[in-house]
């Protein structure tokens, strides 16, 4: 076996990638993300051995939650930056391991001392340390839900970096826990209150992702999207980072190029800076699995600022797409940051001159911007319709989409009830249409794409869908129930009128599930299948502590 990949929800049979990645990474590919992370902890370890200040090594902390972004699924794609990350992660390494004596050196974990010049070498040695060079099952499905959630947080850590804000105390976590999965004596008792943890981090990364948006764009206000097209031409960009797209509106300023958002970044149009660009047309497509089709019909370049990277299938769209960040597809252009994080989009712009306006997919508009502050201010209506019964229920149907084909969904008539195959993703769309009229939908991720579109209306003056916006602004959703229990005088956050009926796909949904775990959410439902890296005693640990699930959540 060349690779093990069990890190995301479409994983091969439900239990592990082995001759290539259901998302299109490659066994090379694979490989090299394994060493990278395994270089990590060697940077973690040393860290930790020499207790090394985290505020004395910027480079070093923004460059490891690069990595650790770059190995999301659907992130990054292509071989030879991943072997160029490495060699600078071995670099960074080693100078931090200059100054210590011989003696101190030899106490060092491999991970923190090994050498590999070549590709070849870094293929041997990392045939040597991935998912399955952890052998006791148990050990493995802790050790990699803590990595996971590593990986989401370090995505959250690199957003906010962007936009100036850091947390020593944060990156010194990550190094922790990184070197943390180099230690053999560790118990299960340790990995779990190491599990714990990252998920107290987790809430504290999502909180400073907040504030770095929050402080640079405004509070995110109640806006209507456009979803059709103008007739110029435009530029779309997906992913999740709000520098990016600020810094190509800057840049397309009286270009006559309209600027479009496609998936997770429909949540950009609410945010108050975005608004005074007349040129930022609307969003255009669906969540991020559809982009196959979305971006064949665009016309114009696609930026891809971080994960969600679907391989494209024509080699025309492929010559439209460029990436930035942590992203990276092999044959597509690259724009790297310059000083002061600084980016040249001017080959975007340029080929967008060049080709014709998008196609329309569709008319219409979408609602959101429900994040905290707003929610807050509209405090008292929503008591109100608690207290008079207009609203039952909340239902937090936060996370990540993924793909399912209509064939894998059924539904069949059992008497006066349907029964619908919830371990695919439409089951989200039949949950939603199915929740009696007076329950409200609470969302953040593309996760919404599944019901946003349905006509489900509002109850009085609230709409039966509120959008948070991203995947990170799951954050937004905690803050609100937090709120509600205060308002409502409630000892226990889980004694509010909310279930939680939660998708995931990928690592930053590890990230958002181990922070409500950590403020003491109970009864979640995780789906549309639970993950495979869990073994079945954590998944029992799971469940017997926290009431976590793949069950379908309460019957309607």
């Amino acid at each position: 076996m060349s690779m093990f990949c069990f890190q995301c929800q479409e994983t091969a049979r439900g239990s592990g990638c082995e001759y290539g990645g259901v998302c299109g990474k490659t066994e090379d590919l694979a490989q090299l993300m394994d060493l990278l992370i395994y270089t990590m902890r060697g940077i973690g370890a040393i860290v930790e051995t020499v207790d090394i200040e985290p505020s004395g090594i910027p480079e070093v902390n923004r460059e490891v939650c690069r990595g650790l972004f770059m190995t999301i699924t659907n992130a990054n794609f292509d071989e030879a930056r991943m072997e160029e990350e490495i060699r600078k992660m071995m670099l960074l390494r080693d100078q931090l391991r200059g100054g210590l004596k011989e003696s101190d050196v030899s106490e060092l974990p491999d991970a923190a001392v090994f050498q590999a010049e070549s590709l070849e070498e870094m293929q041997f040695k990392a045939s040597y340390v991935g998912v399955l060079s952890t052998r006791d099952v148990n050990v493995r499905s802790l050790r990699q839900l803590i990595t996971y959630g590593l990986k989401g947080m370090a995505a959250y850590v690199h957003h906010a970096a962007n936009l100036g804000k850091e947390d020593p105390e944060i990156y010194g976590f990550i190094h922790s826990a990184l070197a943390a999965g180099l230690k053999e004596e560790q118990t299960l008792d340790d990995l779990v209150t190491l599990t714990m943890k990252t998920g107290e981090y987790g809430v504290r990364a999502m909180a400073l992702l907040d504030e770095a948006n929050t402080s640079a764009f405004g509070h995110p206000e109640i806006t209507e999207v456009d979803l059709g097209v103008r007739n110029n031409p435009g530029i779309l960009v997906s992913g999740h980072d709000l520098s990016d797209l600020l810094q190509l509106l800057e840049q397309t300023e009286g270009t006559g190029i309209d600027v479009y958002t496609h998936s997770e970044m429909l949540p950009a149009h609410y945010y108050p800076a975005f608004k005074r660009y007349s040129h930022f047309a609307g969003n255009y497509g669906s969540a991020w699995w559809r982009q196959l089709t979305d971006f064949e019909y665009f016309n114009g370049p696609i930026l891809f600022t971080t994960n969600c990277i679907v391989p494209p299938e024509s080699e025309e769209v492929r010559s439209r797409i460029f990436t930035t960040g942590a992203s990276g597809y092999p044959g597509c252009v690259h724009i790297e940051a310059e000083e002061e994080g600084k980016k040249d989009f001017s080959p975007i712009i340029e080929m967008a001159k060049r080709l014709p306006p998008p196609t329309e997919l569709e008319t219409g508009h979408l609602v959101g911007g429900f994040a905290h502050d707003q929610v807050f201010r509209l405090a008292e209506p929503i008591l109100e319709a608690i207290r008079t019964g207009a609203v039952k229920k909340f239902v937090v149907m936060a996370g990540c989409d993924g793909r399912s084909k209509a064939s894998e969904y059924f539904s069949v008539n059992k008497g006066e009830k349907e029964e619908y195959d919830e371990s695919t993703r439409e089951y989200y769309t039949a949950y939603a249409k199915r929740l009696p009229q007076d329950w409200v939908i609470l969302t953040a991720g593309c996760a919404k794409y599944r019901y946003n579109k349905l006509n489900l209306g509002s109850i009085g003056s609230i709409p039966r869908v509120l959008d948070a916006g991203q995947c990170n602004d799951s954050y937004s959703l905690a803050l609100i129930a937090l709120k509600l229990k205060e308002l409502l005088g409630l000892s226990d956050i889980n004694d509010l009128p909310i279930i939680y009926n939660i998708a995931w796909y990928e690592q930053k949904a590890v990230i958002v599930l181990l922070a409500l775990l950590s403020l003491g959410v109970k009864n979640i439902h995780l789906g549309p299948t639970l993950p495979a890296f869990l073994s079945p005693d954590v998944r029992k640990l799971l469940n017997e502590t926290f009431g976590l699930t793949g069950e379908k959540p309460e019957e309607l």
